[in-house]
């Protein structure tokens, strides 16, 4: 049966969503009031990973014991803003109470798997189909650490990544050397997750999927989705700020903006925006060679076509508060430590400076699944720092789900009712 979905964002998850639905022959509309591939998204200002080794929630045990230091420390590289505090503190008591036990954070990773777990493959075929397949690079993904005491202090992250059948090579320091002779002599170990890999132009990347839709037949509304007429349980239309669009299903995948639009399908989800920052440092020679993520930065710094870019930090504030760039700034001089090669003298103006909202849940998972008011309406959002993954295994599942047919992995972990 062709039906006509409305797809409410045009991120990764909403374009991955789009060319799923048009592959099952059905009518497909666009809708995000900004640019696809655009700097207002998470999915142009991520840290460009595609790593299947993304299985650690961000809540881990004894991490309660850290928040005092994140309220007292704004350019800590997770902060909470004490005026936010009030509004963000039922978010906050769900986060720290997912990640209180092992056994609850075995029982997260186990879930975020199947998401990630084939990525570098789903993208290199979404690339190829898009005509873009240049943007998708496999080189892996090198984890540094200053010594093994630093390693050893990350057990659990790589335990659980073990047990989710994520393998690695480990490099002494001279393997880490030869793999990246450019980095500074205070790493000596290393841990090489060889099927990794990393896009170069995430904004272009999601621009060329979101054109590769239209030209296989979905239409593209510049509006903003607000809300939905339901006559019966049944959708009728999606409400935009210029109107209505008659539909059959819609999709919410409108990353931080979408927990408004969860209610008004029957959800209360509980969502809340990760700031992160990145800066991008033009570069020719003297950066790595290897996507790398230092254990002392908890950053992602990629080499894309614009330069070097240094991914990461959480800033917890909201969605109006101002940017702070001293974050971004944090993020290039931990580049600059890290590669003694990289130029010093730099014109201000060529270092790029980025801010956006990652949509996170308290527990690490996204919400993927039928709304509670409404069958006709899907979720599809709250990725965190997994939404570039995980987008095409996403959009085959939300197909999956309006299909009616057997879900390419299991929704239940990622139900939007959990939070009740």
């Amino acid at each position: 049966m062709t039906l006509h979905v409305v797809v409410i964002g045009a991120g990764i998850v909403g374009a991955a969503s789009a060319l799923e639905l048009l592959r099952d022959g059905h009518r497909v509309t666009i809708l995000d009031p900004g640019e696809p591939g655009g700097d207002q998204a998470a999915s142009y200002g991520n840290g460009a990973w595609l790593s299947p080794s993304s299985v650690v929630p961000m809540s881990m045990p004894g991490l309660w014991k850290k928040v005092p230091g994140y309220l007292a420390d704004p350019l800590g590289p997770l902060a909470i803003r004490w005026r936010y505090l009030p509004k963000l503190l039922p978010w906050l008591l769900r986060f720290l109470r997912a990640g209180a036990t092992e056994a609850k954070v075995v029982t997260t990773a186990r879930a975020l798997r199947p998401l990630v777990a084939d990525a570098p493959e789903r993208h290199r075929r979404l690339a190829e189909e898009a005509g873009v397949p240049e943007l998708i690079q496999r080189q892996g993904l090198l984890y540094v650490f200053p010594d093994r005491a630093a390693l050893e202090a990350d057990a659990l992250a790589w335990k659980l990544r073990r047990e989710n059948g994520v393998r690695w090579i480990e490099l002494d320091a001279d393997e880490l050397r030869q793999q990246e002779p450019g980095l500074d002599r205070r790493y000596t170990v290393g841990l090489l997750v060889e099927e990794g890999a990393h896009c170069i132009d995430p904004g272009a990347y999601v621009a060329a999927l979101v054109a590769h839709a239209v030209a296989q037949g979905a239409d593209i509304r510049r509006e903003r989705a607000v809300g939905f007429h339901i006559q019966g349980g049944k959708l009728a239309a999606v409400r935009t700020d210029q109107g209505e669009i008659p539909c059959d299903r819609a999709v919410i995948a409108a990353g931080a903006w979408s927990k408004q639009l969860a209610e008004a399908a029957g959800d209360l989800v509980s969502l809340e925006t990760e700031r992160g920052y990145h800066a991008v440092i033009p570069i020719a020679e003297g950066g790595p060679r290897h996507p790398v993520m230092p254990s002392d930065g908890k950053m992602a710094i990629t080499l894309t076509s614009q330069g070097l870019r240094i991914a990461g930090q959480v800033e917890l504030a909201g969605l109006d508060a101002a940017a702070n760039w001293k974050r971004a700034e944090i993020l290039r001089d931990f580049a600059l430590r890290m590669w003694p090669g990289l130029p010093r003298d730099l014109p201000v103006d060529q270092v790029k400076f980025w801010f956006g909202h990652r949509p996170s849940t308290p527990d690490g998972l996204p919400c993927i699944g039928v709304a509670s008011g409404c069958a006709d309406v899907i979720h599809a959002f709250g990725h965190g720092h997994i939404g570039l993954a995980s987008g095409p295994i996403s959009g085959r599942l939300v197909a999956d789900l309006i299909a009616g047919r057997t879900p390419v992995v299991d929704p239940a972990p990622y139900s939007p009712q959990r939070f009740r």
